[in-house]
């Protein structure tokens, strides 16, 4: 038997891609987005199809198995492995050529499908498969899966998209696919000829979702034109590596339209569904008021579809003879896309339950034919409540696909039971109706072990032997789809620990919206992995470090963990993922947690103290009047700990609290507004606006008061904890805010907080570390913006007309956690147009100035933020509320002289 040192090393000298069988790519490699989880024995990323030859060729000798991997998107476990991963996304990643007159393009398996699209638009083409992950998905895992998506009504599947594919089996053997026998494996053709009746009366009855097991064996039969490219595809990895394919393109809709169809309930809309098709839909999409908030901009009703036609005449046509309570047209794109993200979100959305708890994948898209929808849905509704467990349905209700979490307990024995009990209950109902227990993601081991029955034994000895004629040696991705893995083995939430933080790790389901390099919307997350590309660097490969930390199976030095340690130091916590990922997982909770225990007993990195101790530092500086000889020497000396890369934001001469002292009677006075005495608001004097931008404070002071609304500081010094908490000293965090609580507790009113950061600090941070406090919760709620406060407080103030554009940076925490509503429309009243770029400004607070994080801290600014900032309009205001984002656009932007980044109450001031 080869040792895994040993095949590490023969892969090594064969492959020109990199291999790595370290625990921190083992770690990542053990789950996709399923309930699953398989300890892979290592990773290869081929550089081409001679690699994968040369690693299936090696990994059979050796006799390890193999599981090709792509987005790692599966919600079954079909791109989990225990053999070797290849990883074919970070070099076969290809768009090879794209032929607009044939409308074929050919493709590498680790192909992003939102590349392709972006490649065929110009053209007026599209790849028409589209799931909600297009974002991050691969063509290859479509083909894997025989993906479907939204737009499978009027496109089909992958199958029905893919013309010809090159597949490399276990062993290194070489075949070229497509129509007719040709390039198939022998023994192929004697198999399908042995079988013609089981094929033709066993797989007789299907549907445009029949996607489960090998659904499309029987396109080999003559009838069918031996379509040998369309048998492979749905074979989730099971058959060999597709290396190359080419796909059909279709022509794309020039001015789409949305009608969205409100109706009663899910029933009803799943009722209409099916009478929709006579009117030549591209989506037939269905969902219900449990996955939608307050303000989705829907029509009236419990139940949704959407329904996209090829123009707005063909929308309003359709809405005329639906049967519904409500409707809405939408032909706005921004519109469609703002209506859009709420059905694609909805597989993380689904997964967190009105109580808080989660739920999870197993079921996620069984299909039934669209006509016994209604029926089937009504079923399933009772079948849940027979067996006590809650799940909100949504999906392609156009083609009868169903998707669905489900709030199983996959960690008690009990609670095992009855998820297995229940997949077998809900298996014979789907069959019942004539349905596919996969309809578009595959059947990986959530299902695979419940095929015989939908299928009957002799379909599932047929789909044994085709395995065998590809796979004699069974290497290819084993326990799926033939011979499978029981559905209740393998859980991923068997191996953590019962504690709190653990709970928090396994929120990560897996989606990878984190892997998105979409820059569309104001999204955020995740700036590392934007810049590097690599899994680890992207929230979910963080979560399953974290993860595999507490399972201590690969990653066994705990919270000492190098790899851990070396994934979390390129996390900005720029709090995207909070707002970001569908399922809300903060991974710069988590990084704090992990540095306090991380460190917990040992001396720190010295950049620990000298930012996570900034406010201690500044205020030293501030009572002992050194700021001008701290400026000095900082211009000349390097500063312990920080990098030499970038320079120190200036210490201002005279901070804003002591401004205020000089001059609390003038800044404070002003006219009196009639009618009811004017509102008092508390003004927070952050770090930053006390130390480093007190001109804010001012300029806010100066708005506020103009706005009729009395201005007061708290009486004693405060600190949001906020460097102490993003360097993980959180034992001390916890001492600083006990000293602010104490220091504001009589405080009454809004607190308005200038610097985004520190607001959000407030909001989330000071709750969450003092839950026992009820003066945290108090202060949490009583934080403001500086927009918010003129909105609520002072609601009939007109800002002064500014009347230009607008660029710049909405702060990433401001964007995570409190949201910019508000400055939305203060903007607009004042007049200012355009819209702030999304992203991270990449500095982040301590972020850019720690050593080692100068270039990627550059690389966010250049994603976003910079060629915003080079397109703006002569005369634009360069506007940004944080501290961080305005000293990254003074250092990196080269504004013209006189030119500066400014807070919204600057720009408001200096035109009052």
């Amino acid at each position: 038997m080869t040792s895994p040192g040993e095949l590490e090393r023969t892969l090594r000298e064969n492959l020109r891609g990199e291999v790595d069988f370290g625990a921190a790519a083992r770690a990542l490699a053990t789950m996709d987005a399923s309930n699953y989880r398989r300890v892979p024995v290592g990773v290869a990323r081929p550089r081409d199809a001679d690699d994968v030859a040369a690693a299936l060729r090696i990994c059979a000798e050796a006799g390890v198995p193999v599981v090709p991997r792509g987005g790692g998107t599966s919600i079954a476990g079909q791109a989990t492995g225990v053999g070797v991963v290849l990883d074919l996304t970070r070099h076969m990643n290809a768009l090879v050529s794209l032929d607009p007159a044939a409308r074929t393009a050919v493709v590498q398996p680790g192909l992003v499908l939102d590349r392709l699209r972006e490649a065929a638009r110009p053209h007026g083409l599209t790849f028409g498969p589209d799931p909600s992950t297009h974002s991050r998905c691969t063509l290859g895992g479509m083909i894997g899966n025989n993906a479907c998506g939204a737009h499978s009504v009027a496109w089909g599947t992958t199958a029905d998209n893919v013309a010809e594919l090159a597949v490399t089996a276990y062993g290194g053997a070489s075949y070229r696919l497509g129509t007719g026998w040709a390039g198939a494996p022998a023994g192929l053709r004697e198999l399908v000829a042995g079988n013609l009746a089981v094929l033709r009366t066993g797989m007789a009855g299907g549907f445009s979702r029949r996607i489960s097991g090998y659904g499309g064996l029987d396109a080999l039969l003559p009838e069918r034109g031996v379509e040998a490219a369309r048998a492979f595809c749905g074979s989730e990895g099971t058959l060999g590596v597709v290396t190359e394919a080419v796909v059909r393109l279709v022509e794309a809709p020039r001015a789409p339209a949305l009608a969205v169809l409100g109706y009663a309930d899910e029933s009803a809309a799943a009722d209409a569904a099916a009478g929709l098709l006579g009117f030549g839909p591209l989506t037939v999409e269905g969902m219900a008021a449990d996955l939608v908030g307050p303000d989705s901009g829907l029509p009236r009703g419990g139940g949704w579809l959407f329904a996209e036609m090829w123009d707005e005449g063909a929308a309003r046509s359709l809405v005329r003879a639906a049967d519904a309570l409500d409707s809405v047209v939408v032909t706005d794109p921004a519109g469609q896309r703002a209506l859009w993200r709420i059905r694609e979100d909805a597989a993380g959305t689904a997964t967190r339950m009105p109580g808080g708890g989660m739920a999870w994948p197993g079921w996620e898209d069984c299909a039934v034919p669209p006509a016994r929808l209604g029926a089937y849905l009504r079923e399933f509704r009772a079948l849940l409540a027979r067996h006590g467990l809650r799940g909100t349905p949504y999906g392609h209700f156009g083609e009868g696909c169903v998707h669905v979490r489900i709030d199983f307990d996959l960690v008690s024995a009990a609670g095992i039971a009855r998820f297995r009990s229940f997949s077998a209950d809900l298996a014979d109902l789907v069959v019942s109706h004539g349905g596919s227990l996969s309809g578009e993601h595959g059947d990986g081991q959530a299902r695979a072990e419940l095929l015989p029955r939908m299928y009957g034994a002799e379909v599932i000895r047929l789909f044994g032997a085709y395995k065998d004629v590809w796979d004699p040696a069974g290497g290819m991705n084993p326990g799926m789809l033939v011979r499978p893995d029981r559905l209740d083995e393998n859980l991923r939430f068997e191996v953590l620990p019962a504690t709190a933080f653990a709970g928090e790790v396994a929120r990560c389901v897996g989606v990878a919206k984190c892997r998105s390099t979409d820059t569309a919307g104001p999204q955020v997350m995740c700036p590392s992995y934007r810049v590097t590309g690599e899994e680890r660097h992207s929230t979910r490969g963080r979560a399953r470090l974290l993860h595999e930390m507490l399972a201590g199976e690969i990653v066994t030095d705990g919270w000492r963990s190098p790899e851990v340690a070396q994934a979390l130091d390129l996390c900005l916590a720029c709090k995207g993922c909070l707002r970001d990922c569908p399922v809300g997982v903060d991974m710069a909770s988590y990084k704090a947690e992990f540095l306090h225990r991380h460190w917990a007993g040992r001396i720190r990195p010295l950049s620990h103290y000298a930012l996570g101790g900034l406010p201690a530092w500044l205020r030293l500086i501030s009572a002992l009047r050194l700021a001008r000889a701290a400026n000095a020497a900082a211009r000349r000396l390097p500063v312990p700990g920080l990098t030499r890369e970038r320079p120190l934001p200036p210490l201002a001469g005279e901070p804003f609290t002591r401004w205020w002292r000089r001059t609390a009677g003038a800044a404070t006075r002003g006219p009196v507004p009639p009618g009811p005495a004017p509102a008092g608001v508390t003004l927070w004097p952050d770090t930053f606006t006390e130390h480093l931008a007190p001109e804010v404070g001012r300029a806010a002071v100066r708005v506020l008061r103009d706005a009729g609304l009395t201005v007061s500081l708290p009486p004693k010094g405060v600190c949001c904890g906020l460097t102490y908490i993003s360097t993980g000293r959180l034992d001390r965090a916890r001492a600083v805010l006990r000293r602010t609580l104490d220091a504001v507790d009589g405080v009454r009113g809004p607190v308005t907080v200038l610097e985004p950061s520190c607001a959000a600090a407030l909001r989330t941070d000071l709750p969450a570390l003092l839950p026992d406090d009820p003066r945290a919760q108090r202060l949490a709620a009583a934080v403001r913006t500086f927009a918010e406060t003129l909105e609520e407080y002072a609601p009939h103030w007109q800002p002064p007309r500014l009347d230009r554009a607008a660029v710049g940076q909405t702060h990433c925490h401001q964007h995570a956690v409190l949201g910019d509503a508000a400055d939305r429309r203060l903007r607009e009243r004042a007049g200012l147009g355009g819209e702030l770029s999304g992203g991270c400004c990449g500095l982040a607070g301590n972020f850019g100035f720690e050593p080692g994080h100068h270039e990627v801290s550059v690389a966010c600014a250049e994603e976003q933020l910079l060629p915003a900032l080079r397109a703006a309009p002569p005369g634009a205001a360069v506007l940004a509320d944080g501290f961080s984002c305005r000293t990254q656009i003074t250092q990196l932007a080269g504004l013209p002289d006189g030119s500066r980044a400014r807070h919204l109450a600057e720009l408001l001031a200096e035109s009052l």
